[in-house]
């Protein structure tokens, strides 16, 4: 069991009992418990919480306690504090398998390709550069900020990828969060909640569509229209859409798309 496992596991079992569904645990718990563990220190506290979020299971001796049919999610709580939750949905998104791949005209500078910085930041300059928002949703949409650090009432401090405001035919205006993850992450399902909650806040007289995006294999883009149903998070529609040279774009695809 390596140091973040240990320590979610002493912090969950510390509050843990028979019944509970739900229950609030404060950010000094995490220090506390790598104290009692006596385990090396870890510098970013928050990487805990994220790492089970996005990138690992939690141990199996939290799995265990799970009931039939639900799954153990960390959430935020306030400034400082989380929340440990039982739902009825999955707590990660995963892509499908079994989805058409679009083929888009590669647009991304050739400046910016050789000079991205990681997964997520060339992530969000893909869909950036090549409207995959516009095409994805059908609307025109304007990137305002990436990387909005922000606090959400009930929920603490939360970081927006990126934010689009968009406007249709009909002129309807929309906010539109972006949560982008590399191929090695996964897309859970506390940050797009946070996301909507942040846009209900912040943009009342707005409709949200928040999307996740997410690298998958040989340049194909993972796009997905997310919404709240019953206070959990739903997939309203996912698209795959792959980055090509214009050259290289099947002209017969292209019919079959149209059709």
């Amino acid at each position: 069991m390596n140091r973040y496992q240990a320590v979610i596991e002493k912090v969950f079992f510390d509050h843990f009992a028979e019944g509970t569904t739900e229950f609030r645990f404060r950010r000094e718990e995490l220090e506390d418990a790598i104290t009692a563990l006596g385990v090396e220190r870890i510098k970013n506290l928050g990487d805990i919480t994220y790492s089970f979020r996005h990138r690992h299971p939690l141990p199996d001796s939290i799995l265990e306690t799970q009931p039939e049919g639900h799954e153990w999610i960390i959430e935020g709580a306030g400034r400082g504090r989380y929340r440990f939750r039982l739902v009825t949905t999955a707590s990660r998104i995963v892509p499908r398998d079994d989805l058409v791949v679009i083929d888009i005209p590669d647009a991304t500078p050739e400046v910016i390709r050789a000079h991205k910085l990681d997964d997520e930041q060339a992530l969000l300059a893909m869909v950036r550069y090549n409207r995959l928002i516009d095409t994805f949703l059908g609307i025109t949409a304007y990137s305002l900020q990436n990387h909005l650090r922000t606090t959400v009432k009930g929920v603490g401090q939360i970081e927006i990828d990126e934010l689009y405001i968009g406007i249709d035919k009909l002129g309807c205006h929309y906010v539109i969060p972006v949560q982008a993850k590399g191929e090695k992450d996964q897309i859970g399902i506390v940050q797009p909640t946070q996301d909507i909650r942040f846009a209900e806040q912040k943009f009342p007289g707005m409709r949200c569509r928040a999307i996740a995006a997410q690298f998958l294999r040989d340049e194909v883009v993972a796009l997905f229209e997310l919404t709240l149903q019953g206070g959990e998070i739903k997939v309203v529609e996912e698209r795959h859409y792959r980055l090509v040279p214009a050259d290289q774009l099947d002209a017969a695809a292209i019919r079959k798309y149209r059709a």
